[in-house]
């Protein structure tokens, strides 16, 4: 059995889940029941995102994932869990992490005097330099992984959509950075949000669209508006020049290098960089 242990309540964590099963090959591959998920994520009640994995939610997840006795754990975003609460990993389980970009300075405080090491870690995209020290003293192997994925039908869409999970008031923020946006341009496009509710306040002239998952935009789609999560950043990269984000601060997540990161020109093709 694979368990991956997935903490947040969001739903980036269950997203990049079904990535990484995916990119290796897993993906409906897996017998039922032989993939299982610890996370106290709502949206793990949705089959559309936890399709073929078992659902754990418990009130004292290091002790669940120790009763499973899988013989892989997959921890993912953070190296001892969101509070610093797993200090023990099976001990005859493979352990996989899966790193994303932290507020290193604000997690490194969490760690265990004795943190967990990782057969391997994955690492999802460029990491603050102390936290990718720490990742390599615990981790007997180290490198890239770029996620791919699933296939799902282009979102049939026209005019500017604004894709956010939540919550309430960050898609209202969304929605009304699109607005000045098109207002600065001259522009009136069609607007639709795509989240897994309509927010409460949500001004006349937007639609809304409860669709999972909100990727690939589809050909008709002229604008694309998030915040500058993980996974929203990693998916609309091939839209780069559609895409607009708006970063919003997070106690771990750092959004606002991640937004500068993807905002900086790129090299020419064909060209080797200036020396």
């Amino acid at each position: 059995m694979i368990v991956f242990y997935a903490c947040g309540d969001g739903l980036g964590h269950l997203t990049r889940l079904r990535a990484y099963l995916h990119t290796l090959g897993a993906g409906g591959g897996v017998p039922p029941g032989e993939a299982a998920v610890i996370t106290a994520s709502p949206f793990a009640r949705d089959r559309r995102v936890v399709d073929g994995l078992r659902v754990i939610a418990a009130s004292d997840p290091a002790r669940a994932l120790a009763a499973l006795r899988p013989d892989e754990v997959v921890v993912d975003a953070f190296p001892a869990g969101l509070k610093g609460e797993l200090t023990v990993l099976p001990g005859d389980a493979r352990v996989t992490h899966l790193a994303r970009l932290l507020r290193w300075d604000a997690y490194r405080p969490l760690l265990p005097a004795d943190p967990p090491r990782f057969d391997r870690t994955f690492v999802l995209e460029p990491l603050d330099p102390a936290h990718e020290a720490h990742l390599r003293g615990v981790s007997a192997e180290i490198g890239p992984l770029t996620l791919i994925d699933p296939p799902a039908e282009p979102l049939d869409l026209d005019g500017w959509i604004i894709v956010h999970g939540g919550p309430d008031e960050e898609i209202l923020e969304l929605a009304g950075y699109a607005r000045d946006m098109a207002a600065l341009e001259g522009a009136a496009p069609r607007m639709t949000v795509v989240s897994p509710r309509r927010p409460a306040g949500l001004p006349a002239g937007f639609a809304h669209l409860d669709a999972y998952p909100a990727c690939p935009p589809g050909p008709r789609v002229e604008r694309i508006v998030t915040a500058a999560g993980f996974n929203a950043v990693r998916q609309f990269a091939p839209w780069r020049d559609r895409h607009r984000m708006l970063p919003f601060p997070r106690t771990l997540d750092d959004q606002f290098t991640r937004a500068r990161r993807a905002r900086e020109p790129r090299p020419a093709r064909g060209r080797s960089p200036a020396r």
